[in-house]
């Protein structure tokens, strides 16, 4: 039998960042927020944009838009922050990551899912996963375990 139809399909949420669709594993995401107001820790990365209370714990705040060199990220009634968790040498490290907006939970099975294209995408295609066909259209699917250096994540958990 063919290991890619065996193979079980996995559930992503899709996120519009300046209207590239890209998506995280579903198991990586405890919730998805309204915007609220974040507080800015001064001297961190230009990535960090601060810190959100969530039931009384302290969240950091990234602009995945400024990690992947893109315009910053502008409020508006559909911005929100999709919080998740992030695999560290130390265990997991809860963040969240502000995305324009949330589109949807679809699944794809392995047969869906091409190798991330070599050049092409703003970004290293070490944070890709792979590139999900839906619809005719192509999404990103991020590792975002490989998205921060441990350097990085040290500095948003310093913020924190």
């Amino acid at each position: 039998m063919d290991e890619q139809l065996s193979a079980p399909s996995t559930q992503y949420l899709t996120f519009l960042l300046d209207d590239e669709v890209f998506a995280v594993d579903i198991s990586k995401i405890r919730e998805v927020l309204e915007y609220t107001s974040v507080t800015k820790v001064p001297r961190t990365p230009r990535f960090m944009r601060g810190v959100i209370n969530l039931r009384g714990s302290v969240v950091p705040v990234v602009d995945m838009r400024a990690k992947f060199q893109m315009p910053s990220t502008e409020k508006t009634v559909n911005t929100c922050i999709i919080i998740l968790e992030v695999a560290t040498e130390e265990g997991m490290t809860v963040m969240g990551a502000l995305a324009d907006s949330v589109q949807e939970v679809m699944e794809l099975g392995p047969g869906q899912i091409e190798p991330p294209p070599k050049i092409g995408t703003r970004l290293r295609s070490d944070f890709l996963i792979g590139m999900g066909k839906h619809d005719g259209r192509f999404i990103m699917i991020l590792d975002i375990d490989k998205i921060f250096s441990a350097d990085e994540l040290s500095q948003v958990q310093n913020a924190a």
